[in-house]
C-alpha cells in the first residue's frame, strides 16, 4: 500500500460521534415529535444559512481527522515497505504547498519581502540593510512592485470565476435531485427556487454555498502564489495554520459533549425522578464539583499528564500521537466539569414530568421504573438536551481559546486559534507590530462562533414548547 492508515485516538471518537449522529438523524426521522422541529430548522433561512457555514467547517475538519503515514521510497536489497515516521492528514495532503512552502521569518499578508530587514550582500560587495525577497510568496514577479496589484486582481478574477463554474455544476446538480423528488422538469424547479415559494429556502443555500465557494476558490487560486494571511515567526504559512486550527477547535466543541452528555442525561434523568436520597447524592456530587475551579482542576490534570508523557517518551511514535493525547484529555476534564448545567436542568424537568398523569398511570399499571424513563421521560427532554449542546458549543470552542492563551490548552505543537493568539500577543508588542496572526484566528473563529450561535437560536425557537404552541395558535 502506497498509505499506512493511522487512527488516533481523537479521530476514533470523531467517527465515532459521526455514527451516533446518523443514527439519530434515523431515529428523528421516524419519529414526529422530532422530525417536526428540525424540519422547521431547514425551513428557516437563518437556520439553512447557518448550517452550510457549519458544513463547510466540518468538512475540512474530517479531511484532517483522516491521518496516515506515507510509504517510503525502496531501498537495495530491502523488500519489506517502509513509512514515514511524520502523521499527515488528508487536509496536509491536500495543502501540501502552504505546508511546505517556508519563509525565513515574517511576511505581511500578500508581501513579496520580508517584514524584518537584514543585511544583504550586493554585487559589488557592499552591504545594505534592505527588506529580502521572499523565497515563494510573489516569487513569480519579476518587478513586484509594478505587478503585484495587477497579478493579485487577475487571479482573484480568475478564482471567482472558478468558484462560479465549480458552484453552477453543483446547483445544477441540486436541481436535478429536486426535480426528480418534486416528478417534474429541471427547468420547473428554477421559478419556485428563485421567487423563494419552495419549503425549503434554497435560494438562501445556494447563495450561500455560492459565496463560500467563491470565496474559496479565491484564497486557494490566491495561495498558490502568495501567502494570502502572512507568515509568522518562524516562516509558516498562517493561512494554513488557520485551516488546521479548525479540527482542534471543532473537536473541542463535539468531543467533549460526548463525554459530558452520558453524565448529565443519567444522573439529571435519576435525580428527579427517583428523587430522595438519590437525589440528595446527586446534587452533593454536582454541588462539590462545582466548587472546584475549573481552571485550576484543568492546569492539574493537564500538569500530571505533562509529566507521564515526559516519564513515557517511548510510548509515542510521533509529536501528533502526543499532541492527540493531550487535546483527548483536555476534552475528557472540561466534559468532566461542563455536564453539571446540563444535569440541573434535566433534574427539574424530570421532577415535572415525574407528576404528570401518564407517567403517574404507567407506574401505577406496573411499569418498570426503566421502562418508564426510556418511554416517557427522557424523549421528553431531548429538546432540553439538544438546546443546551448546541448552545455550549460556541463557548467550548472559546474556551480552548482561553486555555491555550494561559499554556494549559493544547499541546503548543498542535494548530490551534488559542495558540496562535497565544503567540501573536509577543507580536503585538513588535514595532511595526504583527497583526495578521490574531486577526486570523479572530476571522475564522468569529465565523465559526457567529454560525453555531445563530444556529443554536433557531434550534432553540424550533425545540421550545411554548414557542410551538403560540405559533400553531
Amino acid at each position: 500500500m502506497p498509505v499506512m492508515p493511522v487512527i488516533l485516538w481523537t479521530d476514533a471518537l470523531v467517527f465515532l460521534l459521526l455514527a451516533l449522529g446518523l443514527a439519530f438523524a434515523w431515529y428523528a426521522s421516524r419519529h414526529e415529535h422530532l422530525r417536526d422541529p428540525w424540519r422547521r430548522v431547514v425551513r428557516s433561512r437563518v437556520g439553512v444559512a447557518t448550517l452550510v457555514v457549519l458544513m463547510a467547517y466540518a468538512l475540512v475538519g474530517l479531511l484532517d481527522s483522516v491521518h496516515l503515514r506515507l510509504k517510503q521510497d525502496a531501498q537495495p536489497g530491502v523488500e519489506e515497505a517502509r513509512y514515514g515516521s511524520e502523521v499527515l492528514s488528508l487536509l496536509d495532503l491536500t495543502l501540501s504547498g502552504l505546508r511546505e512552502r517556508q519563509e525565513k521569518t515574517y511576511s505581511a499578508p500578500f508581501a513579496t519581502h520580508l517584514y524584518v530587514k537584514e543585511a544583504i550582500d550586493q554585487p559589488d560587495g557592499s552591504v545594505v540593510r534592505d527588506y529580502p525577497r521572499l523565497e515563494h510568496g510573489g516569487a513569480h514577479l519579476e518587478d513586484p512592485e509594478r505587478q503585484r496589484a495587477w497579478d493579485i486582481a487577475w487571479r482573484t478574477l480568475l478564482g471567482a470565476l472558478k468558484g462560479a463554474i465549480a458552484w453552477g455544476l453543483l446547483a445544477l446538480g441540486i436541481g436535478w435531485l429536486l426535480a426528480r423528488r418534486w416528478g417534474v422538469s429541471l427547468a420547473e424547479v428554477r421559478a419556485p427556487i428563485l421567487a423563494r415559494k419552495t419549503q425549503v429556502p434554497w435560494r438562501t443555500a445556494l447563495t450561500m454555498l455560492a459565496l463560500l465557494m467563491v470565496l474559496g476558490f479565491v484564497a486557494a487560486e490566491l495561495a498558490l502564489k502568495y501567502h494570502i494571511l502572512g507568515t509568522d515567526k518562524v516562516g509558516e504559512d498562517v493561512f494554513y495554520q488557520t485551516l488546521k486550527s479548525i479540527r482542534t477547535g471543532l473537536l473541542i466543541g463535539t468531543l467533549t459533549t460526548l463525554v459530558m452528555l452520558p453524565a448529565a442525561i443519567l444522573l439529571g434523568i435519576a435525580a428527579g425522578y427517583f428523587r430522595g436520597w438519590v437525589d440528595d447524592v446527586i446534587q452533593y456530587l454536582y454541588t462539590t464539583l462545582n466548587s472546584i475551579p475549573g481552571v485550576l482542576l484543568i492546569a492539574a490534570v493537564i500538569l500530571m499528564l505533562q509529566v507521564y508523557m515526559s516519564n513515557h517518551a517511548d510510548a509515542f511514535g510521533s509529536l501528533v500521537e502526543r499532541a492527540d493525547l493531550r487535546l483527548l484529555f483536555l476534552c475528557l476534564i472540561l466534559g468532566v466539569t461542563s455536564w453539571t448545567g446540563l444535569c440541573r436542568l434535566l433534574r427539574g424537568e424530570a421532577l415535572k414530568l415525574r407528576g404528570i398523569d401518564y407517567v403517574q398511570a404507567a407506574q401505577s399499571l406496573g411499569v418498570g421504573h426503566f421502562t418508564v424513563i426510556a418511554r416517557h421521560i427522557l424523549p421528553n427532554v431531548m429538546h432540553i438536551v439538544l438546546i443546551t449542546l448546541v448552545l455550549d458549543f460556541s463557548g467550548l470552542v472559546l474556551a480552548e481559546a482561553v486555555l491555550s492563551y494561559v499554556n494549559i490548552g493544547v499541546d503548543p505543537t498542535m494548530n490551534s486559534w488559542g495558540n496562535m493568539i497565544n503567540s501573536a500577543r509577543l507580536e503585538l508588542a513588535r514595532d511595526p507590530v504583527v497583526w495578521w496572526s490574531l486577526a486570523a484566528a479572530f476571522l475564522f473563529m468569529f465565523t465559526l462562533v457567529l454560525a453555531a450561535n445563530l444556529f443554536a437560536d433557531v434550534v432553540r425557537d424550533a425545540f421550545d414548547p411554548r414557542l410551538r404552541q403560540a405559533a400553531a395558535a
